[in-house]
């Protein structure tokens, strides 16, 4: 499948063949929900923590004694029955995620990358280079390749910190190297705006 190269300025430049096995592929909506879902489970906290009745300080006496007053036996004042106790089955830190193998993350990825291309979803830029952090600089290029209101994922090879720090304040626009693309922002964008180096990259990992 072939795609048009784009300057910043939004003209045509020349084109370039999208390699099959990464764009290509049939695409496996199993695999990408489990890998989004996993993903999704990662980003929680998992903090939430409560005490036992071994965590909280104090009750190391016993309250009263065994026999004779009439009244339940009680062997400390931190029993989850008692006002100050411990708690019963609370939350406890852990991890929400799960392990996924690296080759059915790469699918997964693949499955996504190849949806965009089959929805004429990716555009090819030769380079993305600005002078100074602005990010006029990116509302304007986006502007230039029809795609403003779209959200948008930009790829490339390298650190360009110039666009990165230029589309901090866009909601709708994300900035990633390509070698760490992640299959949840591919599939929450709109449009992939990749650069040349960034799709030598792609093919390089997940390929």
């Amino acid at each position: 499948m072939n795609v048009k190269v784009y300057n910043q300025d939004g003209a045509e430049v020349g084109t370039v063949e999208l390699n099959p096995s990464v764009f290509g592929v049939e695409p496996n909506e199993a695999l990408v929900h489990q890998y989004v879902v996993n993903y999704r489970a990662r980003q929680r906290q998992g903090n939430a923590h409560t005490k036992t009745r071994s965590d909280i300080r104090g009750g190391g006496k016993k309250p009263w004694r065994q026999k004779g007053t009439g009244r339940a036996r009680a062997g400390t004042s931190r029993s989850p029955l008692w006002r100050g106790g411990g708690t019963v089955f609370g939350p406890k830190t852990r991890l929400y995620g799960y392990e996924m193998p690296k080759k059915m993350k790469k699918v997964a990825i693949r499955s996504v990358f190849s949806d965009k291309a089959t929805a004429e979803r990716i555009k090819v830029l030769d380079q993305i280079s600005f002078d100074a952090i602005k990010t006029k600089s990116v509302v304007s290029m986006l502007g230039k390749l029809d795609l403003n209101g779209k959200k948008c994922l930009i790829l490339d090879e390298g650190r360009n910190d110039n666009c990165a720090l230029s589309c901090r304040n866009l909601q709708a626009v994300k900035y990633s190297r390509a070698a760490l693309a992640n299959g949840y922002d591919l599939l929450n964008a709109d449009y992939l705006l990749v650069t040349k180096a960034g799709l030598e990259k792609v093919v390089e990992v997940f390929g």
